[in-house]
């Protein structure tokens, strides 16, 4: 996709949405770090649910520990992967008590230390909690830089790298958020939108879906 296109496809989804965010419920950066790592094939619904309950018992490192992983479990059980994302939570609240006094760290190399952080977790962190201008590539804005043709790849990082060249400086901030909720609303995965898209115009995907 040419720069001019980029740059009228980033104004229109600014257009809709000034002010794009996650829709994980969070007040704090450790507790948006928790429902990320919680957020893994799972549903944003389904870990709000969650959070909602755990957060006003325990919503730092210490007291996550204090709770302990089998009582941390009854309040995430109805989340996928539960077992496994409870023994994460517990070991990354260990390392963020020993190692950075309880703080989420700000830099890429430190979170993806932690268990359970990959970089894709890293990325929403960096860009949501902290402002930084990184693409946290998922399913949704691979479909979407894919089908548009705005940075295609045939894997996660080809596409994120790809990304943080094509995207101007002017959107890079907010990118992330405007290309999942594209995904996620408009440009779904088996039938997409395309009568009612934006970006219709705009986009190379050869397949539109039409209106009856």
């Amino acid at each position: 996709m040419k720069r001019e296109k980029i740059v009228e496809l980033f104004r229109r989804l600014r257009e809709l949405n000034p002010h794009p965010t996650t829709e994980l419920d969070y007040t704090t950066p450790f507790e948006l770090l928790v429902a990320v790592i919680l957020s893994a094939q799972a549903t944003d619904v389904g870990v709000n649910k969650a959070t909602r309950k755990l957060f006003p018992v325990a919503n730092t490192p210490q007291a996550i520990l204090d709770l302990g992983e089998a009582k941390l479990k009854s309040f995430i059980a109805t989340i996928g992967l539960f077992n496994a994302k409870a023994k994460n939570v517990i070991a990354t609240c260990r390392l963020l008590v020993e190692q950075h006094g309880g703080e989420v760290p700000r830099s890429r190399e430190a979170l993806e230390a932690l268990p359970g952080v990959g970089r894709k977790t890293a990325n929403v962190v960096l860009n949501t909690a902290f402002g930084e201008p990184t693409i946290a590539v998922d399913t949704h804005i691979f479909r979407v830089a894919n089908r548009t043709g705005l940075a295609p790849g045939t894997t996660v990082r080809i596409v994120e790298d790809k990304l943080a060249k094509a995207v101007p400086q002017e959107f890079r901030k907010d990118a992330h958020h405007w290309l999942i909720l594209h995904g996620r609303y408009v440009c779904k995965a088996r039938k997409p939108e395309c009568p009612q898209c934006a970006i219709n115009d705009l986009c190379a995907y050869r397949h539109k879906t039409v209106t009856p």
